[in-house]
């Protein structure tokens, strides 16, 4: 079954709000097997709304409108469908009552424009709104199935999980199969590299799908199936994230939505590791992303953000002669970026200190380009790697960069260390 759907009101259109309706419908619908193909957004016209109607019904089996159901007059939505389909509307009468005792509740003279929140187109199916006053509608007319939902959030998600999906289960999706899914995350590859990586699957691809999407520092790959059931889903999908893994088994890290950070938190929590930081350019950036993490006080200890070359000195032992001088390596080098991660380290008493040390910009410092960024991980009885970066892009996407690329490498550290662990289906396998 093919879905539209509309979204009817000004304010979208005038970026004064997001819609965010259209991504809740848009996940709740693949969950029951609903393919999504369009969605529309419509300002406050009955002349456009009615055209985008029509459109719809020749492309949609299933359309979906959310707002424009409100008490005013530039609520249009079920005139204008009422119009499309060539029927009448009715005060719905246990709408009207649900209507009448919330301004009798609250002591408040309803005005008589409140009334049009009880309207129902005719030979409809009524929706109670639980949270609000305007009813929503499900039609079905000759061939097409319409559910017509409030636009406010707190009203609209109830009404669609306790009234619509159960009317399109009952009238609309007697044989479709639900949509099963799992995401792929991937970092320390680009976009670009990984769909080359992954071209012959993606190619070949039939049942079950390859969808890759990306972000600053990571890329996902949502895998997608549709079953009669759970289990015959997950055989198809845990195949193939088999064949995935073994084409990437460097950056492949989870097969759950998580971010980097988390799969880390959770990976050095459980084996009882720990982690310190030094940063440079990315101001405590660092830092901030362990730490927004859950549970993250277990595993990360402190860190240090050095951003001038006296603080080096005096937190982290930087010899001046690193720092200074006609022959010195310069803040943004190898050398710094070594001391840092093992001094932090020490200092700290953690298995594991990163550092991170670059230009992010604007401008070059030390006759050094924007966007080279020096990483360094160090380890409790182990080695000290440095790791070069030429970044490109502005400010915060260097510095959100440098992030990535260095939680990449501990990653990787933590794989080497216990390659034979899953964990959090992380790919440490």
């Amino acid at each position: 079954m093919k879905a539209e759907i509309i979204a009817v009101g000004t304010e979208l259109l005038l970026g004064q709000i997001v819609n965010s309706n259209a991504q809740f419908l848009s996940v709740e619908l693949a969950a029951l097997g609903i393919d999504v193909y369009f969605q529309t957004v419509v300002g406050d016209n009955s002349v456009r709304l009615q055209e985008a109607i029509e459109i719809a019904k020749g492309r949609a089996d299933l359309i979906l409108f959310t707002g424009g159901i409100g008490p005013t007059e530039d609520d249009l939505t079920k005139d204008a469908l009422a119009a499309s389909l060539g029927r009448g509307l009715h005060i719905d009468q246990m709408a009207m009552e649900h209507v009448d005792r919330f301004f009798k509740g609250r002591g408040v003279p309803m005005t008589e424009n409140n009334r049009r929140q009880a309207l129902v187109i005719d030979d409809s199916t009524p929706l109670p709104n639980e949270t609000g006053l305007a009813v929503g509608l499900a039609i079905r007319h000759e061939g097409n199935y319409f559910i017509v939902l409030p636009g406010p959030p707190r009203e609209m998600k109830p009404m669609f999980t306790k009234q619509a999906k159960p009317w399109l289960q009952q009238h609309a999706l007697t044989d479709e199969m639900p949509l099963y899914s799992k995401m792929l995350k991937f970092a320390g590859i680009g976009e670009s590299l990984l769909e080359d990586k992954l071209i012959n699957l993606i190619h070949g691809q039939n049942d079950p799908t390859i969808a890759p999407y990306a972000k600053e520092g990571e890329v996902t790959v949502r895998i997608s199936t549709k079953a009669p059931t759970r289990s015959e889903a997950m055989e198809k999908l845990d195949a193939l994230e088999e064949e995935i893994r073994a084409i990437l088994p460097e950056n492949l890290y989870a097969s759950t939505d998580v971010p980097m950070e988390k799969a880390i938190v959770d990976w050095m929590t459980n084996e009882g590791l720990t982690v310190s930081c030094a940063e440079s350019c990315t101001g405590g950036l660092l830092m901030e992303s362990i730490t927004s993490i859950p549970g993250s006080s277990s595993m990360f200890m402190g860190g240090i953000v050095c951003y001038s070359n006296e603080m080096k000195q005096k937190l982290l032992n930087v010899p001046k002669n690193y720092l200074e001088g006609p022959d010195a390596f310069g803040a943004v080098s190898r050398e710094v970026a070594e001391v840092l991660a093992e001094q932090v380290r020490i200092t700290a008493g953690t298995d594991y200190g990163l550092s991170i040390t670059g230009v992010a910009g604007p401008g070059s410092s030390e006759r050094k380009p924007v966007g080279l960024v020096y990483i360094g991980i160090a380890e409790k009885n182990g080695k000290t790697e440095v790791f070069e970066l030429r970044l490109s892009g502005n400010r915060d996407n260097i510095r959100i960069r440098s992030v990535k690329a260095i939680l990449y490498r501990l990653w990787r550290r933590l794989a080497e260390r216990k390659a034979d662990t899953p964990f959090l289906g992380s790919g440490l396998k």
